[in-house]
């Protein structure tokens, strides 16, 4: 097994989907903490597998001292907010309200003129801003007023609970402190989340002493939900990654008939009058319908005969579909 060209691989394609997610529905995310997280996390992990630090720092091609001086001065920082220079000025038009171009760049004075403009045709053709006049006399404000900025920020923290969600559900009990860390998230915006959660039934919280502790039985995201599918996206990679990363920790990669840990990627090259392209395209409606089915069948037995922790045995199944056409780049 050629393992750092499957690497190398897995990394171009993980990149590839953080691009993607990154510039969703018109969304600039920020991006600056990427390679000092994934610095971190990556390190943490190895470590969690029993290797040592000075094998983990010559790994990361470090001196042991040069390597623990990093990840001391990322862990420190780690739980910093960032943010992009267009969310500032996204905020800035929020507060201040209408703003010529050369007020603008006197506000954002710290960073290039020419990334500030670029930031601001950005937001013009996504919508977000309006813009009138010409030169440094053009003025910016934000679209329909500040209820566009209003109605991001109710967006955004609806979106945040599905995530908190997911992250309990998978990790299972989980300490308030050690969730706030794993999501980099500030107290308020946790605490909203949670309130939600409970509300609905979706998640217990717990006290034990001095620490509070946040439990999820399920997660389910509904076809048609509206919100949630950052979550969802989140519950399929880890069903993907977890599956992959159980298959090589066995010490067998290849496949076998008895299988209960792998999976499958099969590819239909049809055309539009292929005989069986409905049914390679309802493949994922099928799959789903059965799928949700035996789902319901489990949950209901479960309801009646309640499973205990020191039982549990917890199968994740994944599947998905894409369709690349002609016309697509």
């Amino acid at each position: 097994m050629n393992t750092k060209l499957l690497i190398d691989a897995l990394v171009h394609q993980t990149t590839v989907l953080i691009a993607q997610l990154s510039t969703a529905a018109g969304i600039r995310a920020p991006l600056s903490h990427i390679a000092d997280q994934v610095f971190l996390e990556l390190s943490r992990e190895i470590e969690a597998q029993g290797i040592g630090r000075k094998v983990v720092a010559d790994m990361f091609g470090l001196a042991i001292r040069t390597y623990q001086k990093k990840v001391q001065r990322i862990t420190e920082s780690v739980s910093a907010q960032d943010q992009t220079l267009w969310q500032a000025v996204l905020e800035h038009l929020s507060l201040e309200g209408s703003t010529s171009r050369r007020a603008l760049l006197k506000a954002f004075e710290r960073d290039e003129p020419i990334v500030v403009g670029s930031v601001l045709n950005d937001l013009v053709s996504s919508g977000l801003v309006f813009r009138t006049g010409h030169g440094e006399t053009t003025v910016y404000g934000l679209t329909e007023d500040q209820d566009l900025a209003r109605a991001l920020s109710e967006q955004k923290r609806e979106g945040l609970s599905p995530i908190v969600w997911v992250v309990v559900y998978r990790e299972g009990r989980m300490r308030r402190t050690e969730l706030l860390g794993r999501l980099t998230l500030d107290e308020d915006a946790l605490d909203s989340a949670v309130e939600s959660l409970v509300e609905q039934g979706q998640l217990r919280v717990q006290k034990q002493g001095e620490d509070v502790y946040y439990e999820a039985d399920q997660f389910l995201v509904p076809v048609g939900a509206e919100q949630g599918w950052e979550a969802a996206v989140l519950d399929h990679f880890q069903a993907v990654a977890r599956a992959i990363g159980r298959k090589v920790r066995n010490g067998s990669p290849k496949s076998e008939e008895g299988d209960i840990v792998g999976g499958a990627t099969l590819t239909f090259p049809i055309h539009a009058k292929h005989p069986e392209r409905e049914a390679v395209l309802g493949l994922l409606k099928k799959v789903r319908a059965d799928v949700n089915l035996l789902w319901d069948r489990v949950q209901d037995y479960n309801e009646s005969h309640p499973i205990s922790e020191e039982e549990k045995e917890e199968v994740s199944f994944y599947f998905g579909q894409s369709v690349i056409s002609p016309d697509d780049p």
